[in-house]
């Protein structure tokens, strides 16, 4: 292992099957001790580039190393300083967790169990029943806990916080933030922005299998603007209001309009209309990429 080289390094990667689907000529570098996002939507080729940094798939070209080892033809050595948490959990359905999880930690070596114990406490997870019982909350959480307890250098997060509830989803940020504090690699795919926002440093921006960009997380807060709604009383108002803010659409009675920075501007110069309806949400990742990057043609 080449300690000098990039936990993860990844050069014109290819994996084309056809129809537009798969990855194309994927290029881009995560430092050590960097957590960094790699956000897109569903479908956008995700997993299918976590699959050949992990070895299960070939690129039909370019190529991916982790700390300087080719992901596919060193795969066995690369694994021992990986701990991988799948988008789609597949468990064995007549094992209890705790005996999954047993197995894993002999197969990663461990000798001390007392690393997934404390996991365990920390996402109140009882591994003792049959698997094949468990919600799909708590088939992540054994995920989890079988990714995290070897303590790896390097960790490989798809979709980390699929069914857990918003308890458990922040204590999976809290837990992302201690292992990046004691400097281990972080690589999470996502599609919530909220999600890489709260827990990275960079991002890679995927769409339809190409790289958007890889920006860093100040930026694109910055840049993330809020979706505006806005009722009035009338359609005059609505229409005279429209036609002073640049960008704004007006139907009927209502204007929507997209934001970025402060909203002072726009509750000022609201306060001269008749408004009965007020409300604000933060840009959907589709919307994002539509106002960042231009719209399709970006």
């Amino acid at each position: 292992m080449n300690r000098t080289a990039p936990a993860i390094e990844v050069c014109g990667l290819t994996k084309d099957y056809g129809g537009g689907r798969g990855v194309f000529d994927l290029s881009f570098s995560v430092r050590k001790g960097e957590a960094f996002g790699f956000l897109g939507p569903n479908g956008a080729g995700k997993t299918t580039t976590i699959r050949q940094l992990l070895g299960f798939i070939r690129p039909d070209r370019g190529s991916a190393s982790v700390y300087g080892l080719d992901c596919f033809r060193d795969a066995r050595q690369t694994h021992r300083q990986i701990g991988y948490l799948p988008g789609e959990i597949a468990l064995p359905e007549d094992e209890t967790g705790l005996s999954f999880l047993r197995f894993m930690a002999g197969m990663k070596g461990l000798r001390d169990f007392a690393r997934a114990e404390e996991l365990m406490r920390f996402f109140d997870l009882d591994p003792s029943g049959p698997i094949r019982r468990m919600s799909k909350g708590m088939k992540q959480k054994v995920g989890i806990v079988a990714a995290f307890m070897a303590d790896p250098e390097l960790l490989i997060l798809d979709e980390p916080t699929s069914g857990l509830d918003p308890l458990m989803q922040g204590r999976f940020v809290e837990l992302v933030l201690a292992e990046k504090a004691k400097g281990r690699t972080i690589l999470l795919s996502s599609h919530l922005f909220e999600e890489v926002e709260r827990t990275c440093d960079r991002t890679a921006i995927i769409r339809q299998g190409r790289l958007v960009a890889v920006e860093e997380m100040d930026k694109l807060r910055q840049d993330r603007g809020s979706r505006w709604e806005i009722t009035f009383s009338d359609r005059e108002s609505a229409a005279a209001f429209a036609a002073g803010w640049p960008g704004s659409a007006q139907e009927g009675c209502r204007v929507t309009l997209t934001l970025t920075g402060e909203a002072s501007p726009l509750i000022c110069a609201l306060a001269s209309f008749p408004v009965r309806e007020l409300t604000a949400r933060g840009q959907t990742l589709e919307e994002l990429f539509l106002h960042f990057y231009g719209g399709e043609a970006g």
